[in-house]
């Protein structure tokens, strides 16, 4: 399933490219109340189902509306290597596999981009943090089991890995999921970087996840910045 917000400018491309690599997979997009054709542009491609932003909850709506034991999770913005359906399914062979992701790649390089690709896969397959850009998938009577993604504007799909890893082994496929780098380069990959993990930090320390979701809404910036108040 495939979460969307005002995605208009890639959703067709995207879904037309999953039909294309995965034509016997069950396919759902799950609005969040886009303001542009977004869900008009999916309905001949997928089933669309609405629901309240926030990818979590709209994650957990689409997961009560498929029908299949594996769900899988993509963002709009990633392109999944074609050999990722079959891995899934010969690695859930094993009864102790919960879940999982893919190998992360950005759609640029830089040296930068290189060593989050690097970082980010490490992590998880030292630390069993699976980030939603790596195509999480997990099995569907243990994400059941579990309540679904926890209730959080942001981090839950690292608050989702840390409670399936709890619950079983959690997989790291070496088929690619490729990511746009987008966000990252329009605020300078390295900021993101730090940026990021400082908000991680935040979240450990137990900082609440809206004031968190705040912070990273309003960008990697060093200090607040000043309303101009001159006329």
């Amino acid at each position: 399933m495939v979460p969307v917000l005002n995605e208009e400018a890639t959703i067709r491309t995207a879904l037309s490219r999953i039909r294309r690599d995965f034509p016997d997979c069950e396919l759902l997009v799950v609005d969040g109340g886009s303001s542009d054709t977004t869900a008009e542009l999916a309905a001949p491609l997928a089933t669309v189902v609405h629901a309240p932003p926030g990818r979590g909850t709209q994650m957990n709506a689409g997961a009560r509306r498929c029908t299949g034991d594996i769900l899988w999770f993509l963002h709009a913005d990633t392109e999944i290597d074609p050999t990722a359906a079959d891995q899934i399914r010969t690695v859930l062979a094993d009864p102790r596999v919960v879940g999982g992701g893919l190998t992360l790649r950005f759609d640029r390089r830089s040296p930068a981009l290189n060593y989050l690709v690097h970082a980010s896969n490490a992590r998880a397959r030292r630390l069993h943090h699976i980030y939603g850009d790596q195509a999480m998938f997990v099995r569907r009577d243990v994400f059941e089991e579990l309540g679904g993604f926890p209730g959080l504007p942001i981090m839950e799909d690292l608050e989702m890995s840390r409670r399936l890893h709890r619950r079983g082994r959690l997989a790291l496929l070496p088929a690619t999921s490729t990511a746009s780098a987008r966000r990252l380069t329009a605020h300078g990959v390295w900021r993101m970087i730090v940026f990021m993990q400082y908000l991680k930090l935040l979240y450990f320390a137990g900082v609440s996840p809206e004031r968190i979701r705040r912070r990273y809404a309003a960008g990697p910036h060093l200090r607040p910045r000043r309303r101009n108040t001159r006329k």
